[in-house]
């Protein structure tokens, strides 16, 4: 499935012992070293990159207080691949939690061992997002994004909106793997397909704080596989839908919306709704 040499033994030592952050990555070297580097923790932070084909080879950077792998695909898979298989990695190496970010994201300080406090003390947690400040590339706010921070509300509206941040999100390896670990089925929509499936058997939540700056790039996977992305999501919608639930019909109606808005439109709309539910 990929090309890698045989597994290391990463330093297991400190209260981030068990959490591997996992970063997948299609080129962009600075992109992945300036997001390895934004990570401040009081511990060892061990982290998986998951090469996706890039040419030239992501290279594993020199980070002050980090362990840093890269595992190789074979060739350009697409994230659902990559994610699958630094699971199943981090799986084989003994690690308990995943915590998710993708090159050009920023990490909030301590925001690894806040969320690994909490998934410790809630058994049933299986993923635990974050609020998240969006930005552009220049690093300027744009809006925050505040899901619900309780599980039972999540469910409630987990069509309505997208129920975590996936970046921001760690997530308990055993419950992933139990459950199927990221699949192929749902294109550019991995991350819902993945937390629907959890919710049938696990809780879901965030932690109502600041975790990760998101970085806009009109050049990721929401803006060039837009069409992909919504189709996916659509069909995810219509296989869990609640008929007895409004919000589950009220998500379905934005989506269909979001197939024949233009995506700059689209931001412009996200700006103004999420500033004035600030104000």
């Amino acid at each position: 499935m990929m090309n890698s040499p045989a597994a290391p033994n990463p330093v297991r030592t400190g209260a981030l012992a068990d959490v591997a952050v996992l970063m997948p990555a299609f080129n962009g070297q600075a992109d992945v070293e300036r997001t390895l580097a934004s990570f401040a923790e009081d511990a060892l932070i061990y982290a998986l990159i998951v090469d996706d084909g890039s040419t030239p080879a992501i290279v594993a950077p020199d980070v002050p207080g980090m362990q840093i792998e890269v595992l190789r695909m074979p060739k350009n898979g697409g994230i659902e691949r990559a994610l699958e298989a630094g699971v199943s990695a981090l799986a084989e190496r003994g690690f308990r939690y995943a915590a998710r970010i993708d090159a050009g994201d920023l990490a909030a300080p301590r925001r690894l061992v806040k969320q690994r406090t909490r998934m410790e003390a809630e058994p049933r947690l299986a993923a635990l997002g974050t609020w998240t400040q969006v930005v552009n590339r220049a690093g300027e706010p744009l809006f925050m994004l505040r899901p619900p921070a309780d599980a039972r509300t999540l469910r409630k509206t987990r069509m309505l909106r997208s129920p975590l941040v996936h970046p921001s999100v760690m997530l308990r390896i055993d419950a992933v793997l139990d459950v199927g670990n990221y699949r192929l089925q749902y294109p550019a929509a991995e991350d819902l397909d993945l937390f629907l499936r959890l919710m049938e058997r696990y809780d879901c939540a965030n932690l109502p704080e600041l975790g990760l700056y998101y970085e806009l790039n009109e050049g990721g996977i929401s803006a060039t596989k837009r069409r992909k992305q919504i189709m996916s999501t659509l069909r995810l919608q219509t296989r869990y839908l609640n008929v007895l639930n409004w919000r589950d019909w009220a998500g379905i109606g934005k989506n269909l919306l979001h197939l024949v808005m233009p995506y700059r439109a689209l931001q412009k709309v996200k700006r103004a709704v999420f500033a004035g539910a600030k104000s």
